[in-house]
């Protein structure tokens, strides 16, 4: 057995059922290898698209995903997409082939110091140098990307480690490293300083982030809420947590998120943030969350508690450990009349948009197809405003919302939807994006028509980068550069090319009918939806 062989034995052994990737010379013996196994391969289209299309396997079946892409621009190309899983804690292994042991430093043809190059976004890195260690080194990287605060590691392997006899194969039962000891069971005097505090609260209130999800904690979040009645808000990454019109979820917070959400953050007198990391794009101002308040922050990161906000009760542990560990504790809350003044709050002020008539509403087109949509479907918006609309509109049921929350990666959504699909299916997985990240990605069309994928894409198009656009509205008074997409393709044109089927929308005139001939079958369909060039997320 050489070193390529060993390394498909480990991913068996892991339970990988497909890898996205590009070869290339350094990688190649890889690729040979895996030929004899049952492990299915996707040829992606660009390599970024590779650590997308295995972040949407992980977001949904909670296991690494797997991409390997070749040594020098293969290498280089990945790193957004492994920057993009990092900002979000999606677990993820990379594999990168290298130029041959004897060369490393030389810059040779096709030489990148790749573990170099992405220390800063990654969990952890290896560079092999002997090929006896690759099952340790896959047993503990399998290990280390989804223990603790997930996130992706990155494996690169010269062709000649590849190549090299291998002395014995023998996968490890378990892995032991020192100095890697997550925690994710809440030390119970916090737990007991918890309860404590929230027998005294009179409006408190739990914001979820991501960590939620990650933990697999939605229903232990739901039941607690629900028997103590404590409303919940969460961050872009944490929607989902609660379904969307469940009476006790008072929407997305932030700069974006709904005005109720966000003032019942700035009036709760306690809050528990659970699995977020009070980032700025979901508390702008870290003082208003502290100030007046008692704030627990519960987080499997330890780096995280205090970073940006200072906790007055710090709990180190994982969600759906905490979640249970509170659910054993017996204690009432009493804040009936806060419920109320939120449920008037969200009544109160809900955004009103004044769309224009020439044109597709995308608040109301996102609603429409999100009623339309099966209950446990998925979602996987892209970056700008389509993203924002679809955090404010989109109706989660018992579904997923998958986004780039972290890093903001546009071209998103297309592979990452495309991974979802392949994880899961039997379940309807619907890409939207606008016609700028349609761009950035759209070369995996190629990819879904080559390996049969039938995913639903929707394109928003008003001919701009979007946000940016807006940003420039406001910021620079319509003085605009670099915005304008004059010179996109024709997308019933480019349809036709890759053989998917093709619908347009272009006002709300026929909006039902043709959400329900795009939801029809499971078949690929792009759907193109044109958008007021005008509109804005908050308009």
């Amino acid at each position: 057995m050489i070193g390529a062989d060993a390394i498909i034995k480990c991913l068996e052994a892991e339970g990988v059922t497909e890898v996205f990737g590009y070869p290339g010379v350094a990688i190649c013996p890889f690729y040979n290898s895996i030929l004899e196994s049952d492990i299915r391969t996707i040829l992606i289209r660009t390599e970024q698209n590779a650590a997308h299309a295995a972040s949407g396997v992980a977001r949904m079946t909670g296991r690494p995903g797997v991409c390997a892409v070749t040594s020098g621009p293969g290498a280089t190309n990945v790193i957004t997409g492994i920057a993009t899983a990092f900002a979000d804690s999606i677990p993820l292994i990379c594999i990168t082939g290298q130029v041959n042991s004897e060369l490393l430093g030389s810059d040779v043809f096709q030489e990148a110091d790749i573990t170099g190059a992405v220390e800063s976004f990654v969990k952890y890195s290896y560079l092999i140098k002997n090929v006896n260690d690759i099952p340790r080194v896959f047993k503990e990287a399998f290990h280390i990307a989804n223990t603790g605060r997930k996130g992706p590691v990155l494996i690169d392997i010269p062709i000649d480690i590849q190549n090299a006899v291998i002395n014995k194969f023998k996968y490890p039962e378990e892995v032991n490293l020192r100095t890697y000891k997550p925690t994710v069971k809440g030390h119970s005097v916090q737990i007991k300083k918890v309860v404590h505090e929230l027998e005294k609260a009179k409006r408190p209130i739990i914001c979820a982030g991501g960590g939620v999800l990650l933990s697999n904690a939605e229903q232990e979040l739901r039941s607690f809420t629900e028997r103590h009645h404590i409303p919940v808000v969460s961050t872009m990454m944490g929607i989902g947590a609660m379904p969307t019109k469940h009476p006790m979820y008072f929407g997305m917070v932030g700069n974006n998120g709904k005005p109720y959400a966000n003032r019942a953050m700035n009036e709760a007198d306690l809050i528990i943030m659970v699995g977020a990391r009070v980032a700025d794009r979901a508390v702008s101002q870290p003082d208003l969350i502290t100030k007046g308040k008692i704030l627990i922050h519960i987080d499997v990161d330890p780096a995280e508690i205090g970073k940006n906000a200072g906790a007055s009760i710090p709990l180190v542990g994982d969600a759906k450990h905490v979640f249970e560990d509170l659910e054993k504790e017996e204690f009432e809350c009493h804040c009936e009349e806060w419920l109320d003044t939120l449920t008037q709050y969200r009544n109160e002020l809900c955004p009103k948009r004044n769309p224009n008539p020439a044109y597709v509403d995308p608040a109301e087109f996102i609603t429409r197809l999100s009623e339309k949509m099966e209950d446990d479907g998925v979602y996987v918006a892209d970056v700008g405003q389509n993203q924002i609309w679809s955090c404010g509109y989109h109706i989660v049921k018992q579904g997923k919302f998958l986004t780039s929350g972290g890093m903001g990666t546009m071209g998103y959504s297309i592979p990452a939807a495309m991974g979802a699909k392949i994880a899961v299916p039997q379940r309807q997985v619907i890409a939207v994006c606008g016609d700028g990240s349609f761009q950035m990605s759209m070369m995996e069309l190629a990819t879904i028509r080559q390996h049969n994928v039938p995913l639903k894409i929707i394109v928003l198009k008003n001919n701009y980068l979007g946000m940016v656009r807006e940003y420039q509205h406001f910021t620079y008074k319509d003085h605009y550069s670099v915005v304008d997409l004059s010179g996109s393709p024709d997308l019933e044109k480019l349809s036709e090319a890759y053989g998917i089927k093709f619908l347009r929308l272009q006002t709300m005139e026929h909006c039902d009918e043709i959400i329900d001939a795009f939801l029809k079958d499971d078949e690929s369909v792009l759907l193109e939806c044109l958008i007021d060039p005008m509109d804005l997320v908050k308009g």
